[in-house]
């Protein structure tokens, strides 16, 4: 396994065993996170921010994890599923009644000197939105 695939397969652990300081400190301090459908933010701290809502609004453990590396070190691609519960209602959206929600998700990653600089999120909203009223 290649280091960056290590580094990818670290963070997606992290994030199944809700190790938010772990999955972090995968991070570079000027991340770049692509929120799906949600726009973009910039940095630990916001991406700290955007994982307490999450958090707080859904349980998620992502399974069927394959982690995809390029020849080049600096970029890596994962194709996931979610397992989650949405546990309390996230702003413009349904409300939440601890539903129950399976559905496929990638992501794309960019990679220097050990850390992740980019990842963005892709899912179906429709499906998940279908899911959940």
């Amino acid at each position: 396994m290649s280091d960056t695939a290590a580094l990818i397969r670290h963070y997606y652990d992290a994030f199944n065993a809700g190790d938010m300081e772990t999955m972090l400190s995968c991070l570079s301090d000027d991340v770049h996170h692509g929120i799906n459908e949600s726009g973009k933010v910039t940095g630990r701290d916001a991406f700290r921010h955007f994982m307490e809502r999450m958090n707080r609004c859904y349980r998620e453990n992502l399974t069927d994890v394959v982690v995809f590396t390029a020849t080049d070190p600096t970029r890596a691609a994962a194709e996931y599923v979610v397992n989650g519960v949405y546990l309390a209602t996230d702003a413009g959206l349904p409300p939440a009644r601890s539903q129950k929600y399976v559905l496929p998700g990638g992501a794309f990653f960019g990679v220097k000197d050990g850390k992740i600089t980019r990842v963005t999120n892709y899912y179906n909203l429709q499906d998940w939105l279908r899911q959940v009223q």
